[in-house]
Order: structure tokens, then sequence, then C-alpha cells
């Protein structure tokens, strides 16, 4: 199949997504003096927007390059658990959200100037048990009906029972690619592929002398854990797939960097679609790095089109 025809591919692609959402709330300003009570900086505040974060964000990278996202996650009843969902209704993004009055919706405020992060604050609890197996019981209706399954988990406990979940999608013969969080990588025992970055992977497994070190650890994991694959996620020195093929490594496809926020989401979202339409695993690689390349160009949390995707414009 030719590259060209991966959009029409895409299209029929259906992509379930669990996990952690968040609402990244962004306050744009302006900054011209120095706080006389504090040595700070004064933001005087001219513009916000909202956008969807977390597994929210991966579900709305799904969407973006023409593939159908079903999210399934866990919001309180406030502001932003609200907002969040009037985000979500504004786009092709098929929810199946549980509410719990107890939980905090995880809200990420940044205070923006001149196109740099002044502040980061994060308001966030953990959800309730009884919310969580709700969740697992409607996850049992709605995976049998998607090609792939995306668990995105930020640690903010949405992913509690993860292990079952994969358990489950394996056996229905789905494939499942994780974003992890963490030090206990066990709970992701049997996915098909994780897609940790640099600095989580070093996190669990060490730090690394060498490629060939890099590899070694890579290898043990994907072993340790039955994984069909591992996908490390490398910054600016792009990203490498170890499989039982043995190494892959893409160059990164980013030529300004100018935020990294939401990346992660791009990339295993990118994967996920590509997988959904039958492309094989190095080429949906090579596809996720060059939409990692695009999002990297942009302010904030973003996503890629179907245009910048595939046909650069």
């Amino acid at each position: 199949m030719e590259q060209k025809d991966w959009r029409l591919h895409a299209r029929a692609a259906r992509v379930l997504v669990v996990g952690d959402v968040m609402l990244d709330r962004y306050w744009f300003g302006t900054v011209d003096r120095i706080s006389p009570e504090a040595p700070v900086p004064v933001a005087r505040v001219q513009r916000e927007q909202d956008r969807l974060g977390g597994a929210a964000n991966a579900a709305f990278n799904v969407t973006s390059v023409g593939a159908q996202a079903t999210l399934m996650s866990v919001v309180g009843v406030d502001e932003p658990g609200r907002r969040l969902r009037e985000l979500l209704n504004a786009s092709p993004i098929q929810c199946a959200l549980h509410e719990d009055a107890a939980l905090r919706t995880t809200l990420k405020l940044r205070v923006i100037a001149r196109q740099q992060q002044l502040l980061r604050m994060d308001f966030e609890t953990a959800p309730d048990h009884e919310v969580l197996v709700a969740q697992s019981e409607r996850y049992a209706e709605e995976m049998p009906r998607h090609d792939v399954v995306l668990f995105s988990d930020y640690g903010k406990g949405g992913l509690d029972h993860v292990g079952r979940m994969i358990a489950m999608a394996r056996e229905a013969g789905k494939i499942v690619l994780v974003d992890p969080k963490g030090r206990d990588y066990s709970r992701y025992a049997g996915a098909t592929l994780l897609t940790p970055n640099r600095g989580e992977f070093a996190e669990v497994a060490g730090d690394w002398h060498d490629e060939a070190d890099l590899e070694a650890r890579a290898q043990a994991m994907r072993a340790a854990l039955r994984l069909e694959a591992l996908l490390i996620t490398r910054a600016e020195e792009g990203m490498t797939l170890f499989s039982a093929a043995g190494r892959q490594h893409v160059p990164t496809a980013a030529r300004e960097v100018f935020d990294v926020s939401g990346a992660g989401d791009t990339v295993i979202a990118t994967l996920a679609v590509m997988l959904a339409a039958g492309a094989s695993l190095e080429e949906a690689v090579r596809t996720a790095n060059r939409a990692a390349g695009i999002v990297v160009g942009k302010l904030g949390t973003a996503s890629v089109s179907a245009d910048e995707l595939w046909t650069g414009s």
C-alpha cells in the first residue's frame, strides 16, 4: 500500500482511548514590570484558552487525522469537568465519561507571556474506586468495537485496573498501546507496545552508557513484560523502536522545537491510527515521528491534521 493511501484507510480506523483526562488552560498576557511585593514578574492577562489535555488530547489527535476515537475516562462535577465536556462535545470524539462528585478534575493552568511559559499550576485528586469499577464494565462493552486500544496513563489514578483491561483486549485479539507513567511497568505486562520517553525509561531501567547498553536494557524490559515492541521517544534524538527484529532508529523530523507539551499524545495517537489502518509497526513509527516533528513546532497542547501529516500543507 502506497503512503498516499493511508489517509483513506485511516478513516475506517477505530481507536478506544482510555486514561486520565485533564483540562489544559492557558492565560496569555504581557509582562512589563516586576512586582513590588516580591521579585517576580507581573503578568497582565489579556486572553484565555482551554484545550483538551491528557487522554483527551490523545483522542483528539486520533480524530484530527481522520480516524474514529472513543474516549473513556472519569471527570469531576466541577467547572473544569464541565468545560472538558463542552470541548469534547464540540469535537468528533465519541465519549464514555463517568462522573465522580468527589473528584477534582485535573486542571493544568499555564501563564504565557512573550511565547514563554512563566508558571504552571496543577489541580487534581484521584477518582473513587467504585467509579473505576463502573468504567471497567463500560470498557468491556466498548473494547470489542475497536481495532486498537490506547491507554494514556498520566498517573492520576484513572487506570488502576489497567492490567486487567490489557489482558481482556489481548485475549480479544486487539492491538494494545500504552503511554506509561511511574516506575512500575509490570502493570502493563502483555501490551503490544509501550512508548516511554527517554526520561521515563531511564527512571525504570536505569541510565545507559551507550547505544548497545540502551538496546540491552530495552530488550530486557521487552522480554520481561512480554511486549511485542518498545518505542523510546528521545526528543531531539528522534525515536528508537526495539522489537524481536532488533533496533530501528528514526532521527527527529522536527525543524524547530517550540513546545513539547502533548507531543507524546501525538506520537501514540498516530501509532494507533496507523496500526488500526493496517500499517506495519515500522511504517507506523516513521509516520508518528513525522507527526511529532510537526506538533512540537506549535505552542501548547496541540494536534496534527491529516493535511499536515500526509500532504505537508
